[in-house]
């Protein structure tokens, strides 16, 4: 007789953990070891459910690349011992977690699935109890005694994406999220189907984690009228390692020469631009306009069709591990958890 899958549940904190209390009206985390008295429906699933509460529920606004590494060790400590695992988060920065905890595993093998809610679980309307019922299902799947989704993911309304290609764009809707440049890895209906073409296959060996994660970065984002003194303020930052250039379009940017000799001057002093579009959907290509070949000219690396939190998190992870800027820019270009399309 199979075995029933074990789950483990990790609650960070966000929406879905909140119920309201009768005497104040506000909202508060509930004890996650009481889960079943809010979501009884669990004690019908075939499957053994763990959880793990962090000590101090965290708002997602607050989330930190050290939380990232705590999750990475609490799921490569307790990795024996589960078939999946389950991580209840804010929705705000639940891509970025999602990025960055793929990079941080080698050799995946086992469902990761980040959920969260629009409404707390405590709400008659919630959209958390299905969202967070359909993930542990998801998270449980097998077949021949293998994980069907061995890889980190989100699932949100009926819809399970790969992790480090979504965004959440929506902070009115219940279907908060969207992977414009990769395929739904399963839909959930009356049944789930799983589209198994595009999900990763399981790693080959032994789970290894990658925890260390450098913040050097920024952001800069491209607008008309953007002045030299904040491109300066930011190219120039102290301590500064790699930036991320979002850029309009395919990849272009302004042709005023200020902005061009300053890009130029920030990478020979060690600094990687990574460009990466502002679109929603869509791929970076450098060159292709007059307002981008000046940036391959420069040395700018390419970002392809990563989303700028996959871009953020990579260049994170990269920075920790590289020892040289050659082999962080041909790691950039590459893909490395599925988080870009290769041309």
């Amino acid at each position: 007789m199979a075995k029933s899958p074990r789950i483990l549940l990790i609650y960070t904190g966000g929406t879905i953990g909140m119920i309201r209390d009768p005497k104040s009206g506000q909202l508060k985390p509930f004890n996650f070891t009481r889960l079943l008295d809010e979501v009884p429906e669990l004690s019908k699933f075939d499957v053994k459910i763990s959880t793990h509460s962090f000590r101090t529920p965290i708002d997602s606004s607050d989330m930190q690349p050290e939380i990232w590494m705590e999750l990475a060790h609490l799921i490569e400590s307790e990795y024996n011992n589960y078939d999946g695992f389950v991580i209840l988060h804010g929705s705000d920065t639940m891509a970025f977690t999602a990025s960055a905890l793929s990079f941080m595993f080698e050799n995946l093998s086992k469902p990761v699935v980040l959920t969260g809610s629009q409404l707390p679980i405590g709400t008659i309307r919630t959209d958390g109890k299905e969202n967070l019922i359909t993930a542990i299902e998801i998270a449980a799947a097998s077949h021949k005694g293998k994980a069907i989704v061995p890889e980190v993911c989100v699932y949100f309304e009926y819809r399970l994406y790969r992790g480090n290609r979504t965004n959440k764009f929506n902070a009115e809707h219940f279907r908060a999220f969207q992977s414009p440049n990769y395929p739904l890895l399963a839909e959930a209906g009356i049944h789930i189907h799983y589209n198994h073409a595009h999900i990763s296959k399981a790693g080959k060996g032994k789970l290894k984690i990658l925890p260390l994660l450098d913040k050097n970065i920024a952001i800069l984002k491209m607008f008309p009228g953007i002045t030299p003194q904040v491109v300066n303020a930011i190219l120039g930052a102290e301590n500064l390692k790699a930036v991320i250039l979002e850029t309009y379009g395919s990849g272009n940017v302004t042709t005023e020469k200020w902005f061009t000799e300053a890009v130029k001057s920030a990478i020979k002093k060690g600094v990687v631009i990574l460009n990466i579009t502002q679109c929603a959907a869509g791929t970076v290509e450098q060159g292709r306009y007059q307002t981008s070949a000046q940036l391959e000219k420069a040395g700018v690396v390419g970002g392809a069709d990563m989303t700028t939190e996959a871009a953020v998190t990579k260049l994170m992870h990269l920075l920790a591990y590289c020892e040289t800027t050659a082999e962080l820019t041909r790691k950039l270009k590459k893909n490395l958890r599925g988080e870009l399309t290769e041309l």
